[in-house]
């Protein structure tokens, strides 16, 4: 558990020093890929009315710059307002195939103040890569970004390239 408090520990570090650089949640991104070798495609959705768009990500682009909540595992997190962890994708109907090789994924709403405002998705291409110790840590992080993000408007978030 040590890992997880130095994640947690710089994932801190980089919500605090938010002002410093419009990054961040890139930032974030990467830490959390890098940290977990079995994260191959981390990133940020942002809630847009009935749909979220693709913020800050690391690994290979994303055919979902949009997804209705209404469709995806991304959109059933939001609908239900709970972490959902898909040991193998391909066994999903809900799943929206993105690469072929994810064979994985977890969504993690960020939720601040009784509301939705986005999520973490992390894709893996390993089957049942998402442990009760990733739900966890993931659950952790989406605690300390969303306050952050309650506050940030949609535009700083989304600053610079996606990728």
């Amino acid at each position: 558990m040590k890992d997880t408090q130095r994640i947690l520990q710089e994932v801190e570090a980089l919500v605090a020093a938010r002002g410093r650089t419009t990054d961040w949640l890139k930032e974030i991104c990467a830490l959390l890929q890098r940290a977990r070798r079995h994260y191959h495609w981390v990133g940020i959705y942002f809630l847009e009315g009935r749909e979220l768009v693709l913020g800050p990500y690391v690994g290979a682009p994303s055919p979902h710059l949009r997804i209705p909540v209404d469709k995806g595992i991304c959109g059933a997190a939001v609908r239900e307002g709970r972490t959902v962890n898909v040991p193998d994708v391909n066994a999903d109907p809900r799943y929206l195939a993105c690469s072929l090789e994810t064979k994985s994924e977890i969504v993690v709403p960020l939720q601040a103040d009784g509301r939705i405002l986005g999520e973490i998705d992390i894709d893996s291409h390993t089957p049942s890569a998402f442990t009760p110790d990733d739900h966890a840590l993931l659950e952790a992080v989406a605690r300390r970004l969303a306050p952050a993000l309650a506050h940030e408007p949609v535009q700083t978030q989304r600053r610079g390239p996606p990728g």
